[in-house]
């Protein structure tokens, strides 16, 4: 596993955060994300799967791990990103291991590497003890001037 350094880690952003990934609105609020460990490099968010999330199938819809992982990607950075700085995904790669009908998914993001540009982090969704995702991704930081820093 790489170490990654990180020149800041903001407590404050982390404490907001996990206390805001239910209540923040838009799709985060509806799939009810909960963010349960934001530590330097590391965010553990968990989503209850619901019959209205289920397709005809019985399975929890690919879409909302593929929101899950999104949402992880860019939070996962903002305690260790300059104050003011934002991210956008730039991309991600998931594969969908095995189908989930029931329980309590949980997203582990770590962060694999990070720039004055850009950063990846890895995540993976566990359903029990079962994998059920696997993903990485790249954002783009960019700086309160609106140019990437």
């Amino acid at each position: 596993m790489v170490t990654v350094k990180y020149a800041q880690f903001d407590e404050q952003i982390a404490t907001q955060l996990l206390k805001t990934a239910n209540t923040a609105g838009g799709l985060s609020t509806f799939l009810n994300f909960r963010h349960t460990e934001l530590t330097a490099g590391r965010l553990v968010a968990e989503m209850e799967t619901r019959d209205d999330l289920l397709t005809p199938f019985g399975n929890l819809h690919g879409g909302c791990l593929s929101a899950m992982v999104d949402h992880c990607l860019g939070v996962v950075f903002y305690p260790v990103i300059p104050a003011g700085s934002w991210v956008a995904t730039t991309e991600f790669k998931l594969n969908l291991l095995r189908p989930v009908s029931s329980g309590v998914c949980v997203a582990v993001a770590d962060i694999v590497s990070l720039g004055k540009r850009s950063g990846v982090a890895r995540i993976d969704i566990t359903n029990g003890d079962k994998a059920v995702c696997a993903a990485q991704g790249t954002v783009t930081i960019v700086n309160t001037m609106g140019n990437a820093s």
